[in-house]
C-alpha cells in the first residue's frame, strides 16, 4: 500500500496491529508527521497507542521531503540512500527533519517501523543452511581466553577460533563484538584453508574492562594507537606468522592502517566498507550519549546502514547484537571512526607488495560508501577494489550467503598470491 493511497486510519491500524510497532512506542505522546509536498501524513500517538483522530502535539517527529523523495523511500525496494531514513538524512537525499534530538532518538525506531508499514510488506527472507541444524548439533567455533598486556594494563581478552591453515585475525565493528563473523566460521570453503580467529575489543562482548583500571570513572574513547596493539599483541602471543587481517567499519579502517603502520606483521589486510577518511564529528552523534536514550536507538540506526534486500532475520539480529553492547562504547569508538583516524596524506606510503590491500565496499552503506572505497583505491597503488551489490555496512552479519560470493575470491588470491 502506498503512502498515497493509504489513510490516516489505516496507518494507525496497521501500526496498531504491528508489534514491532508497539513494542518501540511504548510511553510515546507525541506521534509522526510526514510531509510528502504540500500534503501532510500524520500519525498522533498517545501512551505508545495509535490515536487516528487525536490532534498532534507533544514529542512530534516531523519529516519533510518532496513527493519524489517519498516514492524512492516508500519503494518496495528502495535504492541506496533512501532505504531508510537516516540513510537519506546522512547523505544528505532530500529529507528534513524538525523534531527535539532527544525525542528523535527515543522514537526513531516506532518512527522508521511506521514508515516500513506504508512500504509493501517484505519476508525475512532464507536462514542460513547452519541456522538449521538439528537439536544437538554444535557450532563450529570454539571460545577462550587469553591475557594480553595493552597500554601497561593486563586485558582478558575473548577469543573464538575454527579451521586451519592460513590465519586470519577478524575484527568487528564498532560498539559490537565477534558475534558479526558467526557465519564464516559455518562454511567449509574457508576453514578447511582457514584458522578464523575472531576477537572482541576490550570493553565489547566477553571482554570485560581491565580490573587494574577505574575504568568507571572516564568517559571511553578508542585511539588509535591501542586499537593497533591488539592484533598486534594477539598474533604475538597465539604464534601467528603474518596472518591476513579482515575487518569491517572501525575494523576496516584499522586494516588499511595497519597496512600502513605495520605491512611486515600481515600478509594482507581486507578492508570492508574502508576509507581514507569517514566525513563526520563525534559532536553531532551525542544522542547516543545521552543518558534519556537507550541502546534501542543505537540498534535501529543501524538498519539505516543495511540493504533492504539482506533478509531481515539478520538484519534484525546485526541491530539486536548493537542494543547488547555497553552504552559508552559505540560512542567511543567513534572517536576513532570519525575524530583520530586519517591516511588522506600518507596512503600512498602503503605498499601492497609487502602487505596486500582488498578493499570491499557495500552498495547501500551510507557511512562508508562505495565512493569513499574506490578513492582509498585509487590512492593504494596495487589494491584491489570491489563493490557488494545488495549488501550494506554489515555484509558478512546482515547478507553472509551474498558477502561470500565476494570474499571467496579475494581469500584466493591472497592464499596463492
Amino acid at each position: 500500500m502506498s503512502g498515497e493511497r493509504l489513510t490516516t486510519q489505516q496507518w494507525a491500524k496497521s501500526c496498531a496491529e504491528d508489534g514491532e510497532f508497539m513494542l518501540a512506542a511504548r510511553y510515546w505522546d507525541g506521534g509522526l508527521r510526514l510531509v510528502i509536498g504540500t500534503q501532510t501524513l500524520e500519525l498522533s500517538v498517545r501512551s505508545g497507542v495509535p490515536e487516528p483522530d487525536a490532534d498532534l502535539s507533544g514529542g512530534v517527529i516531523e519529516l519533510a521531503a518532496e513527493p519524489s523523495v517519498w516514492e524512492k523511500i516508500l519503494a518496495a525496494v528502495p535504492e541506496r540512500f533512501h532505504n531508510d531514513v537516516m540513510a537519506n538524512v546522512m547523505q544528505s537525499q532530500g529529507i528534513q527533519r524538525n523534531a527535539d534530538p532527544v525525542v528523535f532518538a527515543q522514537y526513531f525506531a516506532a518512527a522508521a517501523r511506521a514508515i516500513e508499514l506504508l512500504r509493501p510488506a517484505a519476508d525475512a527472507g532464507e536462514a542460513m543452511a547452519h541456522d538449521l541444524q538439528p537439536e544437538g548439533a554444535f557450532s563450529a567455533p570454539i571460545g577462550r581466553y587469553v591475557q594480553l598486556e595493552l597500554a601497561g594494563v593486563r586485558h582478558r581478552i575473548y577469543f573464538e577460533e575454527a579451521g586451519t591453515g592460513i590465519p586470519i585475525l577478524l575484527q568487528h565493528t564498532a560498539g559490537c563484538h565477534s558475534s558479526q563473523w558467526r557465519h564464516l566460521f559455518e562454511t567449509p570453503e574457508i576453514t578447511d584453508r582457514f584458522r578464523l580467529i575472531a576477537y572482541d575489543l576490550p570493553y565489547h562482548g566477553k571482554s570485560l574492562p581491565p580490573v587494574e583500571e577505574d575504568w568507571w570513572d572516564q568517559q571511553y574513547l578508542l585511539k588509535g594507537e591501542f586499537l593497533r596493539s591488539i592484533p598486534l599483541a594477539l598474533s604475538r602471543v597465539l604464534g601467528l606468522e603474518r596472518p591476513i587481517f579482515i575487518g569491517c567499519s572501525v575494523g576496516g579502517l584499522l586494516a588499511l592502517d595497519l597496512a600502513h603502520k605495520h605491512p611486515d606483521d600481515f600478509r594482507a589486510v581486507i578492508s570492508l566498507e574502508g576509507a581514507l577518511e569517514i566525513p563526520g564529528k563525534l559532536e553531532h552523534n551525542t544522542e547516543l550519549w545521552h543518558p534519556q536514550v537507550n541502546n534501542e536507538y543505537k540498534a535501529r540506526l543501524m538498519d539505516a546502514l543495511m540493504s533492504p534486500t539482506s533478509p531481515k532475520r539478520y538484519r534484525k539480529e546485526t541491530a539486536y547484537v548493537y542494543s547488547c553492547g555497553w552504552p559508552p562504547v559505540f560512542l567511543g569508538d567513534l572517536n576513532y571512526y570519525l575524530e583520530e583516524y586519517d591516511l588522506t596524506a600518507v596512503a600512498r606510503e602503503i605498499d601492497t607488495n609487502r602487505c596486500g590491500v582488498h578493499i570491499l565496499s557495500a552498495e547501500y552503506d551510507c557511512s562508508g560508501t562505495t565512493e569513499l572505497g574506490q578513492a582509498a583505491h585509487e590512492v593504494i597503488a596495487g589494491s584491489t577494489f570491489q563493490e557488494m551489490k545488495n549488501v550494506g555496512h554489515f555484509p558478512m552479519s546482515e547478507n553472509p550467503k551474498t558477502f561470500l560470493q565476494y570474499l571467496l575470491p579475494v581469500l584466493d588470491q591472497v592464499a596463492t598470491g
